[in-house]
């Protein structure tokens, strides 16, 4: 019997440096929100960057 492994699809990156922090970030995911993309933001300590992911599906 085959289970669905949840995982995570990155679709942006923005520098932890920036100016703003990460209102980029969540503005893009809000933006993704909005087209119907359940998107949300993260923090990769390793790479130091906002990752907007979102979850899928794998089988």
């Amino acid at each position: 019997m085959a289970t669905a492994t949840p995982s995570r699809m990155v679709l942006e990156r923005f520098p932890a440096g920036h100016p703003r922090g990460s209102w980029p970030a969540d503005e893009y995911a809000a933006a993704q929100r909005t087209q119907g993309t359940d998107a949300y933001v993260v923090m990769d300590l390793g790479s130091d960057q906002f990752l907007v992911v979102t979850d899928t599906t794998t089988r």
